[in-house]
């Protein structure tokens, strides 16, 4: 019986690959599939208590599991080292930050908490077909397959998606030594578009939205313009500090708990004592957000052009105010290059952006579907990356797992 969740030419290579690196096993096998994301609004508002709008695509984790009786959770991941966690040995590990056996492990402390602590080892065999690297959150949906299996493994599939959303983020902050936030983890696991609301980071309002990008005559592109996140951390790390300092200097912690008239009072003490940047992305966050409720308006009542107007005017403010495109000083500048030639093609005619974090990485696109293959090819040969440019649907199911 082949599994809907995974598709038949891959399900083979899974159940060879759990073969191979596990043994031929009696028992029952189950199926996991995790979903990539894009975020299709809210550029860095997240992390100041924001809205954000982001949706499940169809790239994928994959993965087969089967119980053993060896009391270790074994991973076989196409393209990694194998990883083998005791089910009893659940600390964290400073030396294992940054690596797979740390989520791993991270995970199956959460989950297990979560599901009683009932925990029983099983094997793993994993293969990816959502591009590392690309801000489509391929650790993410990693976290959420292996968290799905434990679900159904350890509580019967019990777990709400959104408390699994929360306790992969927890293993990614505590065990893996990445601080972000819970967008990804949410998005992977409930599916669909969805807008989220981070005035509670620990408990985000969820709000499904109903739009077919593709019956309103758009299709999503997404273009991997050959940047290296890794070299950019600092950059990063230096957008959400910037935003907090001025809302420190106005008394709060985050800039959702200032009004934005505070802001424009202060601004020539802002500018003195934090920078013209720091002020200018404090500007970008308000700017922002009255776009992404704007575009959460639009997808609800089906209109593209005014999702399309407020994807222009996000990713102007993104450029100009947030400064994620480029780095300052830098000579590469390769998400401006893309951008600049997306832009070109499509003539005013749909709308492109930096995606996700920024500098680097991503760009996102909303080409008229008639366009959007002559769109990739003209794109991948511009930038000289053949393959660069992929088009993309949403994807309507999250993260989830079922026995065969």
């Amino acid at each position: 019986m082949s599994d809907p969740l995974i598709p038949v030419r891959i399900l083979d290579r899974l159940r060879q690959r759990l073969e191979l690196a596990f043994g031929g096993g009696a028992g029952e096998v189950l199926a996991v599939q995790a979903p990539g994301r894009t975020e299709l609004a809210g550029n860095h508002t997240d992390h100041e208590g924001g809205q954000v709008i982001a949706a499940a695509v169809n790239r994928h984790v994959y993965g087969l599991a089967r119980p053993n009786r060896l009391g270790q959770i074994r991973l076989e991941s196409e393209g990694y080292a194998p990883v083998a966690i005791d089910c009893d040995d659940l600390g964290r590990r400073t030396s294992e930050e940054g690596t797979t056996a740390a989520l791993v492990r991270g995970l199956a402390a959460a989950v297990g908490d979560a599901a009683g602590g009932a925990r029983r080892g099983f094997d793993l065999a994993v293969v990816s077909e959502v591009p590392a690297g690309s801000g489509l959150s391929s650790s993410a949906a990693f976290e959420l397959a292996v968290a799905q299996a434990m679900n159904l493994l350890w509580a019967g599939g019990a777990i709400h998606p959104l408390r699994l959303a929360r306790l992969a983020q927890q293993a990614e902050n505590r065990y893996f030594g990445k601080p972000c936030g819970m967008m990804d983890q949410a998005a992977i696991a409930c599916g669909g578009i969805v807008r989220m609301d981070f005035n509670d980071p620990r408990s985000p309002q969820v709000e499904r939205l109903s739009c077919d990008f593709s019956h309103l005559g758009y299709t999503l592109c997404l273009v991997a313009v050959g940047a290296d996140h890794a070299a950019n951390t600092s950059d990063y790390a230096a957008v959400p500090a910037e935003m907090q300092a001025v809302a420190r200097e106005l008394g709060r912690t985050r800039l959702r708990d200032v009004d934005e008239d505070e802001v424009l009072g202060a601004l020539p003490e802002l500018r003195r004592r934090l920078g013209d940047r720091a002020a200018l992305r404090s500007l970008h966050y308000f700017r922002e957000e009255r776009l992404v409720e704007r575009r959460v308006e639009a997808l609800r009542t089906g209109d593209m052009d005014a999702f399309l107007a407020g994807e222009r005017l996000s990713g102007a403010s993104s450029a100009m105010y947030l400064q994620n495109v480029s780095v300052p000083g830098a000579s590469s500048q390769p998400a401006m290059v893309a951008l600049a030639v997306a832009q070109e093609l499509l003539g005013g005619r749909g709308a492109a952006r930096i995606h996700g974090g920024g500098f680097g990485g991503t760009i996102q696109a909303f080409v008229p579907s008639g366009e959007a293959e002559a769109f990739c090819r003209r794109m991948d040969a511009a930038l000289g990356r053949p393959g660069a440019a992929a088009l993309y649907q949403i994807e309507q199911e999250g993260a989830s797992a079922q026995w065969l």
